[in-house]
């Protein structure tokens, strides 16, 4: 009886080992390089305290794991994951944290960073920074608007977790409002829609004409397969037929991409055809950071690439705030890191609702703004050019001509063309259903 006591508990022990090994175990990378690239970013770039970000935006699944030093001196996080997995994160002003890949040491070489200017038009916002002359609409019901807002922020069981909600119409902030701790100067991580951000760029250049929608060949890794027929525009459509997979729950491509590789620009590029091109839409963040290396490939220099984001576009709209972190090869992370407050979002977001021109400059043409908000082939009606679209009705109590940047946990930049309006909205839920109140809400308190 003992012996069989003894063999059931050598049996449980086993089998409990096994499976640490083979189901958490390689996931330890994931939560000590997830763990370390968020408190350095928080702490360093957005002026945030260890405690808070591990309260808040890294209180997810597993990372109560790891154990987290900041250096303050060195500005680097290591974090360490049961004492197995150990991965550090150093901060570089103008970078933003860099994830340093496992074998490589800390970063000491001098790198290059992005030339800006920050010079701020004498001009109310949102054309410049200064206050906006105060504006009265009769068909705006106040009281109403307010309520929504207040609907946004509960208070007692904070299971919408707002963090920000900011409305523009007509070109003038209606309203704005923050949780407490934060404010107009906060930095909101965008999550993916970084990605809106990268396909801007791709317009930009596009306006200058040195790319098109239709170009193909786009790679030399290419040239001597089917991949070569992808078009510009099937990337930007997330419907290249490109095998991907992205799942944050285990290692995939997208978890590797983030937590472990040297230059995500590659990921993507190595896959294989697993449909065909504007027939097999899936959504890819490899594929936004495949564009981040399709832009660096359009200059001769990695200066011009690091500058051209923000003198083209991200500086030339005021979004001086605006920062996007590259990875360890000095590309930006196009599919997920750029950070910026909720009034440089909003600003982002009118560049579009203005078809694309800036107080009397277009910097992305027209047609661009209109191949953006267009479902692509097979995608329901729910993607554009890099941008969410309401096509499909995925709120079903707004218009279906909006379109959307959209990232985890709820960060959102809501354009309404027809209602002449722009949305955003930051937290760390975005729940479906709530998100779609606010903007039912909101759009009720217009006539």
């Amino acid at each position: 009886m003992l012996k069989k006591i003894l063999f059931a508990i050598i049996g449980i022990i086993l089998i409990g080992t096994l499976y640490f090994f083979y189901a958490l175990y390689p996931k330890l990378d994931l939560v000590s390089g997830f763990s370390a690239k968020s408190v350095a970013s928080h702490y360093f770039l957005a002026g945030r305290s260890q405690e808070f970000t591990e309260k808040t935006d890294n209180d997810i699944e597993s990372m109560d794991l790891a154990k987290t030093i900041l250096d303050k001196d060195h500005h680097s996080v290591t974090s360490n994951a049961l004492g197995l997995k150990n991965r550090k994160a150093q901060y570089f002003d103008g970078l933003g944290a860099i994830l340093i890949p496992q074998g490589k040491e800390t970063i000491k070489v001098k790198r290059a960073v992005p030339k800006r200017n920050k010079i701020a038009k004498a001009l109310p916002y949102p054309f410049g920074n200064l206050p906006q002359k105060d504006t009265v609409f009769s068909n705006i019901n106040y009281k109403n608007l307010k309520q929504a807002l207040d609907n946004a922020f509960t208070k007692d069981i904070d299971i919408k977790k707002t963090r920000s909600v900011l409305v523009i119409y007509k070109n003038k902030i209606i309203v704005e409002r923050y949780k407490t701790g934060f404010d107009k100067k906060s930095l909101f991580l965008g999550w993916s829609m970084a990605k809106s951000i990268t396909s801007g760029v791709v317009g930009v250049l596009e306006k200058q004409g040195k790319v098109n929608l239709d170009q193909d060949n786009l790679f030399q890794e290419w040239q001597n397969d089917d991949r070569k027929q992808i078009k510009l525009r099937n990337l930007l459509n997330m419907n290249s037929g490109l095998a991907w997979e992205e799942n944050y729950s285990k290692i995939c491509d997208v978890t590797q991409m983030l937590f472990l590789d040297s230059d995500m620009s590659q990921k993507q590029k190595s896959k294989q055809l697993v449909g065909k091109p504007n027939e097999s839409w899936n959504y890819s963040s490899g594929t936004s950071n495949l564009l981040s290396g399709f832009i660096r490939n359009q200059f001769k220099t990695h200066q011009e690439y690091l500058d051209f984001w923000y003198s083209e576009l991200i500086d030339k709209i005021g979004m001086n705030s605006m920062l996007i972190e590259t990875d360890f090869s000095g590309h930006y992370v196009g599919s997920s890191y750029a950070w910026a407050t909720s009034r440089d979002w909003a600003k982002f977001g009118l560049l579009y609702l203005n078809n694309g021109n800036w107080n009397g400059e277009q910097i992305i043409n027209k047609s661009w703004v209109d191949f953006t908000k267009t479902p692509t082939n097979t995608s329901n009606g729910d993607y554009g050019g890099h941008f969410w679209t309401n096509q499909g009705l995925h709120f079903p109590d707004a218009p279906k001509s909006l379109f959307y940047a959209d990232g985890y946990q709820g960060q959102f930049v809501f354009i309404f063309p027809e209602q002449d309006m722009v949305i955003v909205r930051t937290g760390l839920s975005g729940e479906k259903t709530h998100i779609n109140e606010l903007l039912k809400e909101i759009l009720a308190s217009f006539k």
